[in-house]
């Protein structure tokens, strides 16, 4: 079985994309071939060996508009390869991947992944609606990573006969013991409390920040990440008197990212907005057997990910007090903390290892082709 990966773009910078990655990198473990068609974020493009039965082609970005690559070879080239693939797996959103798909004339199974709605790009989905009603109904199944999306979701109310969950999963992260033990010496005697992502407004970082004004002096929260809102996150935290509280770290690197998992007492997401649908991240702190505090955001699988009371609490979007209440209650009593600690790494293991998406999504596939 042949299966093509289209859409977002590669370097790899969010959930959408990596997902897309992995399972193109994965599935030949379980008898597919799989490659990945998307744009480049930088230079002309090309193909790459990722793994026997794994390639990775990209096709040259023209311009970025409305958080959409423009890379208009990637509709030369589906029309050119399409007939190498039994299914087409499209990830949603992505204008150019449903543009490709629509224009290249393939005829096989079609799977959309429906990461999520279209939610800051009101003038791009006027135009943009008429091509995504066309592509869920081409689709032969839309997946979706959590139960709550599939149903909440408006755009979706008419295919829910032919909807499917998978979770998204991760890798387990690395052992990094001699980074963990430079990140608890440089902040000695505090329990830190980290988040990552871009710096932008659906995350809740004022929040974050603000929370940091109800935590005992013993607490400091790290949050790793680049964007628009840096400047305006540094001001905040210099006019609240929080320097040395709170500490943008920037962009980290990966082979730095699992120590600052490992060395944090909890993981928070703030985010405020369903455009926040699953939340990788919270999965990826879960790996290290760290507890969650994440936001009730309507309509939002992110809630569901972090169950309340297991993995950790959900709080109210926009609170910056109740983020530090719950901060405080998973961490303040050892008992309590090691419980939910244990509860994570359990969760995780259960439902959100790269293994169990993997496995679910060869299932997908194969009953699409015996279904034919």
């Amino acid at each position: 079985m042949h299966i093509l990966q289209l859409g977002k773009f590669y370097p790899l910078r969010g959930g959408v994309e990596k997902v897309a990655y992995d399972l193109t990198e994965g599935l030949p473990a379980y008898g597919m071939a799989c490659d990945m068609l998307c744009a480049a974020s930088a230079g002309k493009g090309g193909v790459t060996t990722i793994r026997p039965d794994a390639r990775l082609i990209t096709c040259r970005t023209w311009k970025k508009v409305a958080a959409t690559m423009i890379a208009p070879t990637m509709i030369t080239t589906l029309q050119r390869i399409k007939q190498d693939y039994d299914i087409v797996h499209v990830h949603h959103p992505d204008p150019m991947a449903c543009l490709a798909l629509y224009l290249s004339g393939y005829k096989g199974k079609v799977a959309v992944h429906w990461h999520s709605d279209i939610q800051k790009q009101k003038t791009l989905l006027r135009f943009y609606q008429p091509l995504q009603d066309w592509m869920l109904r081409r689709a032969d199944v839309v997946i979706g990573t959590t139960p709550v999306y599939l149903q909440e979701s408006p755009f979706l109310k008419q295919v829910s006969h032919k909807t499917a969950c998978v979770p998204i999963g991760v890798k387990a992260m690395p052992v990094e013991e001699e980074r963990v033990k430079d990140i608890l010496e440089r902040y000695a005697g505090r329990k830190i409390v980290f988040s990552l992502g871009r710096l932008v407004h659906y995350k809740g970082y004022h929040n974050l920040v603000k929370a940091a004004r109800y935590l005992p002096e013993s607490y400091v929260i790290l949050i790793g990440g680049t964007g628009t809102l840096k400047k305006e996150l540094q001001t905040l935290i210099r006019t609240e008197g929080l320097e040395g509280k709170v500490s943008l770290l920037g962009r980290i690197d990966e082979r730095e990212l699992p120590a600052y998992y490992q060395a944090c007492s909890v993981f928070c997401l703030s985010s405020v907005q369903k455009t926040e649908a699953f939340g990788i991240v919270q999965i990826e702190a879960m790996s290290c057997g760290k507890p969650v505090v994440a936001t009730n955001i309507p309509q939002s699988g992110v809630p569901w990910v972090n169950a309340h009371g297991v993995s950790g609490l959900n709080v109210e979007p926009g609170d910056a007090q109740a983020l530090a209440d719950a901060i405080l209650e998973i961490t303040v009593q050892p008992e309590t903390y090691s419980r939910y600690a244990r509860q994570a790494l359990a969760r995780y293991r259960s439902m959100f290892t790269e293994e169990l998406m993997l496995k679910r999504m060869a299932e997908i596939y194969r009953q699409l082709i015996t279904n034919h």
